[in-house]
């Protein structure tokens, strides 16, 4: 059993920002990029964000091109990736869009809100608990043994920090727009932590190319600055 290969993926502006305070999700990439996000969900097993992001976005989270889900069956794969979410509290809507498009769907939480979430979604997921908290390397151990090889995480900002910090990425994709947000109150990519390394440890960037004008950095962030990559 191995764990699946971590990706992180985010769009963000300039100055650091995933979305800003408004009601309306605020669309950051464009449409070659929204399409090379479509593209990474379907080469992925598993796709996961965070409850925060569920409850604010709503996303249905699909791989969205009828190509790609052709492909993905002609290689005996489900149509979509598995879709899951981490949540402390099992406070999720049942009514979400998550629920009610794609294939599979698994919730990892703490072992005292497992009944909860089996109660509140019934067949609409299945939950895992993971004993105290969540914690993210037994689920990723978890995800190995269901044979997920590869796990795409799309945030928010808690999730994408709870990886880093903790050493659990292998590679991050960050498309920025050219754009400023500007307002301290909106969510970032990452939040305050203690990264492995702090400020001594400069990522390997493995790739940065323009997407329209939008430019996609690819970050290895277990590898120094400096190292080869196979």
């Amino acid at each position: 059993m191995r764990r699946p290969y971590v990706l992180l993926s985010c769009a963000m502006s300039v100055d650091g920002y995933i979305d800003d305070t408004t009601p309306e999700r605020l669309l950051l990439s464009n449409a070659p990029d929204f399409d090379r996000v479509d593209q990474v969900r379907a080469d992925s097993d598993a796709i996961l964000i965070g409850a925060t992001t569920m409850r604010r976005d709503n996303p249905r989270l699909l791989v969205n091109s009828e190509t790609r889900r052709a492909q993905r069956a002609a290689q005996g794969l489900p149509p979509y990736p598995l879709k899951v979410t981490v949540t402390n509290s099992g406070d999720l809507d049942p009514d979400l869009k998550f629920w009610h498009h794609g294939g599979e769907k698994i919730v990892y939480c703490p072992d005292p809100v497992v009944s909860k979430l089996r109660e509140s979604l019934r067949d609409l997921a299945t939950i895992v608990g993971l004993g105290p908290t969540t914690d993210l390397a037994q689920m990723l151990d978890d995800l190995g043994r269901r044979g997920i090889q590869r796990l795409m995480v799309e945030g928010g900002g808690t999730i994408h920090t709870q990886f880093l910090t903790q050493g659990l990425a292998d590679e991050i994709h960050l498309a920025i727009a050219p754009i400023f947000v500007g307002d301290a109150d909106a969510p970032r990519f990452v939040n305050p932590g203690d990264f492995p390394g702090g400020t001594g440890h400069r990522m390997t960037l493995a790739e940065a190319r323009t997407v329209d004008d939008v430019v996609l950095l690819r970050y290895l962030p277990k590898q120094p600055s400096g190292s080869t990559t196979s």
